[in-house]
């Protein structure tokens, strides 16, 4: 795989400071029972890394002692950890909001057969991805079978009452452009996605996210496989909208590794760019307990055009309104 972090040291990316942290992100560990092609994470069914129960209790123990609103749960694939049943319930019952950043073929996994009625009973928020609401782009993008499985799994949550107005229990998709091209306008492809998902399927679901591709790991290395990497940099610079700096995710988030070492978002994360606090070369989480984080500056490079070119992009999706 090529390295882009050598192509994206160099940047005049605006300074940018932390606000009062609300959202932990905790990738639990990069094994996946997918491969996608998009994947910033280079996530699949080979990956080792995992989050081990000490770190878990680490995360547990800066949740207990921080003005935390929301738990982030990422991977790979979150619900793979075997801690990740422990972790949401404790979460929750300390009153946080929980997502589970869920690629819906883990539901039709042997052994997580009771998983959507746990996501149910524990009222966690999914944010499932669902690239295209068409079946030939997702095949394209993350493999044959995989959308059958994806729209049996969001019918099975539907049947839960995810997606349906006043259930309380919130279904949100997820969009990412098929290659080096900026997402389309969120609100529009919102309404193609539930037209054809509710007409073909009698699927409903709340919002639709659409997400920039990152030109990291895999989708960067394939990027500069094709000779498209300073095109699709060039795209992004051009399209830079400095009124997203205020909205960027990093300001309220940092991102937690499955060792535990702290980053100021996922994608700092998977190109080894730790947060920075004094003279430490990276901190752990542990290490953070006491730490005020507001007002600390975020670590920038190239890649972050990528969060605030055209409508923003975020976790969240779109950072303005269409």
């Amino acid at each position: 795989m090529h390295a882009t972090l050598p192509l994206l040291e160099v940047s005049d990316f605006p300074a940018i400071k932390r606000a009062r942290l609300d959202t932990l992100q905790v990738n639990l560990g990069y094994l996946c029972n997918q491969q996608c092609f998009h994947c910033h994470v280079d996530a699949g069914p080979r990956r080792k890394e995992i989050m081990q129960r000490e770190t878990i209790d680490d995360v547990i123990n800066y949740i207990r002692i921080s003005d935390l609103e929301t738990l982030d749960l990422t991977g790979g694939a979150p619900e793979l950890n075997p801690h990740f049943r422990d972790l949401v319930v404790t979460a929750r019952k300390m009153g946080l909001r929980v997502v589970d950043r869920c690629n819906l073929t883990i539901l039709e996994v042997p052994g997580q057969e009771d998983l959507a009625q746990f996501l149910a009973d524990q009222r966690l928020e999914i944010t499932a991805s669902l690239p295209c609401y068409l079946e030939e782009n997702v095949t394209r993008q993350r493999g044959k079978g995989v959308y059958a499985s994806s729209i049996r799994a969001l019918q099975r949550l539907n049947k839960l009452g995810y997606g349906h107005e006043g259930s309380g229990l919130v279904l949100n998709l997820v969009y990412n452009p098929q290659g080096p091209a900026l997402p389309p306008s969120q609100q529009a492809l919102q309404h193609d996605y539930k037209q054809h998902l509710d007409e073909d399927y009698g699927i409903v679901f709340n919002e639709l996210f659409t997400i920039t591709n990152m030109p990291i790991k895999r989708f960067g290395s394939m990027l500069i496989s094709k000779d498209q990497f300073e095109g699709y940099m060039s795209l992004l610079r051009d399209s830079y909208n400095p009124s997203n700096l205020k909205s960027v995710m990093c300001r309220t988030l940092i991102s937690i590794d499955w060792q535990g070492y702290v980053y100021d978002c996922d994608f700092n994360q998977m190109l080894k760019l730790p947060l920075r606090n004094g003279s430490r070369p990276r901190t752990h989480i542990k290490h953070l307990i006491g730490v005020d984080l507001e007002g600390k500056p975020i670590v920038v490079k190239e890649h972050c055009y990528g969060c605030t070119a055209g409508h923003g992009s975020s976790c969240g999706g779109s950072l303005e309104n269409d």
